[in-house]
């Protein structure tokens, strides 16, 4: 096929692998490169997916500057790396797909963002969850209110493994539920507050397994890995992770319409210059409770977990006329609709109108769809409105806060709008 969109992928990982695979697939896209620090991944992925021998194989992102026709990149390499990777390929005229989050830190994300935008290039983070068609259906739910006045939210992210050492629960999984909130209620939380429990990797000079100095079980927030190798299994932390954040102590926002999610550069400046410490003596948080609280009060409750056997991928919005749950693991289907709702009957409350439709979805890989995006974007030189670079700023200002937050035992923390 000619014109074909020349893409490179770097890293080649356990998700890289997935990216690499859909790229092959995609009609309009032509691999040239791979690249990972890992020799024997690269030979891996030529044996697997037969690469011609045209294909360009090294170990050095660096090599890739002078291949011609190069124009764009799929970036899967740690996150701590992403800063560095992402502002060179855009400054050599690459689009860009990134690995969520975007970066570790919001000023960063910001950043990249407007050199995208100054450069005409597309920058579209893979927040796969957002592209699967039970949250797709879900928000067409939510936002056609057949919920009713809409209650509270919660969700659940529990497993036994893979723990990771560079970065605590809150980082590793908390943003895919974050994002779905979001997307479904369609606006961004205003406050945010975390939790943690620490077990397994404790403070330096602590029992490694009870996560105990002495007595006292350790309550400690996330640990967010520094630029380094590609390799997610070299770890190094920071002194200062967050010195470019900051929080704004205001009142409790007033109650207000929910709004659609339009994220902009100014939307997108929420936390600046929190100035959080954060290293290894601090422990990485294995339990982590989140609150979020979004402009009319609604609030949603995120349990995460890596310890935990019971496995679980469970998220729902509870409303006046009933409940919206997306349970990943459903294998008869991961969207239901509970109808039900009370009748008042003197001073008794009797469950009335009660019923459970199971939503049918679109076919698809979630991830064949983000690459079909990003490929669509870079067609027709639109930015993705679901998983542009900005949406994945503020995903990551709301992390940052929450890292503020469980870094102060669940103190409330207050994002901009």
């Amino acid at each position: 096929m000619t014109n074909q969109i020349k893409i490179a992928v770097i890293g080649v990982g356990r998700w890289g692998v997935h990216l690499l695979r859909n790229f092959l697939a995609h009609p309009s896209v032509s691999v040239i490169a791979v690249v990972d620090p890992h020799p024997e991944r690269l030979t891996g992925v030529k044996q697997q997916f037969n690469l011609n021998e045209d294909v360009i194989l090294t170990t050095q992102w660096q090599d890739l500057k002078q291949v011609p026709g190069l124009t764009a990149v799929a970036i899967a390499t740690p996150a701590s790396t992403h800063y560095a990777l992402i502002q060179d390929a855009l400054q050599q005229g690459y689009h860009v797909l990134a690995e969520k989050p975007l970066t570790l830190d919001p000023a960063e994300c910001r950043e990249l963002c407007q050199l995208a935008e100054q450069h005409n290039l597309i920058l579209m983070v893979d927040h796969t969850y957002l592209f699967h068609p039970a949250v797709e259906r879900g928000q067409t739910v939510v936002q056609a209110g057949k919920l009713g006045d809409l209650r509270y939210g919660y969700a659940t992210r529990t497993h036994l493994g893979p723990v990771r050492q560079d970065v605590d629960a809150l980082w590793d999984l908390a943003i895919h539920d974050i994002a779905i909130f979001n997307t479904w209620l369609g606006q961004s939380p205003v406050k945010v507050q975390a939790k943690g429990m620490v077990w397994l990797q404790g403070a330096v000079g602590e029992d490694a397994e009870s996560g105990r100095s002495g007595d006292t079980e350790k309550l400690l927030c996330a640990s967010p890995f520094e630029f380094g190798s590609l390799d997610s299994t070299e770890t190094a932390f920071p002194a200062e992770r967050f010195a470019n954040a900051q929080r704004l102590v205001e009142n409790t926002p007033t109650s207000s319409p929910r709004p659609r999610v339009s994220v902009s550069p100014s939307q997108a400046g929420a936390v600046t210059s929190l100035g959080v410490s954060v290293s290894p003596s601090q422990g990485l948080a294995d339990l982590v409770w989140i609150t979020l609280t979004y402009p009319d009060n609604f609030q949603a409750y995120i349990h995460l977990c890596w310890l935990n056997p019971d496995k679980q991928r469970r998220l729902g919005i509870v409303g006046s006329r009933g409940s919206l749950i997306f349970d990943e693991l459903s294998l008869s289907s991961p969207l239901t609709l509970l109808h039900g709702e009370f009748e008042q009957q003197g001073n008794q409350f009797i469950p009335v109108n009660q019923s459970q439709v199971m939503l049918e979805l679109e076919p698809g890989e979630p991830l064949q769809r983000v690459c079909d995006r990003f490929v669509v974007s870079i067609l027709n030189n639109t930015p993705s409105k679901i998983s542009s670079g900005w949406v994945g700023t503020q995903l990551v200002e709301i992390l940052a806060a929450l890292t503020v937050s469980l870094k102060e035992d669940g103190k409330v923390v207050f994002l901009n709008q």
